[in-house]
């Protein structure tokens, strides 16, 4: 399933086709910030203690382009949607985990 443009949001998580994590970190006009995982990652659940971005360099690109790739539904926290929004603590821990926070504030 492709996303539009608009069902693209900060703070939330999204997974491709590929099984690859996708938080949105920041956007910007027609830009945005995201923190990938590796492909093939081991699903999340409630019992996830830590966020699968660690040593995951940030990529920045257009949000149609982000929008274009492959998602799918997953199951996060007990519920099954396309995307699922991040708290306060799992951001700033995908944040730091991908070294992003210098890139977001000169977005």
């Amino acid at each position: 399933m492709k996303l539009k443009g608009k069902d693209v949001e900060v703070g939330y998580l999204y997974l491709t086709s590929a099984n690859q994590y996708r938080a949105v970190l920041a956007m910007k006009g027609e830009f945005m910030i995201y923190a990938p995982s590796l492909e093939g990652t081991t699903p999340l659940n409630s019992n996830t203690t830590k966020m699968p971005f660690e040593n995951q360099p940030f990529k920045k690109c257009q949000i149609v382009t982000f929008a274009k790739k492959e998602y799918q539904t997953f199951n996060f926290n007990g519920l099954d949607a396309i995307k699922h929004k991040l708290n306060e603590s799992q951001l700033a821990e995908v944040i730091a985990q991908c070294n992003a926070k210098y890139a977001i504030a000169t977005l």
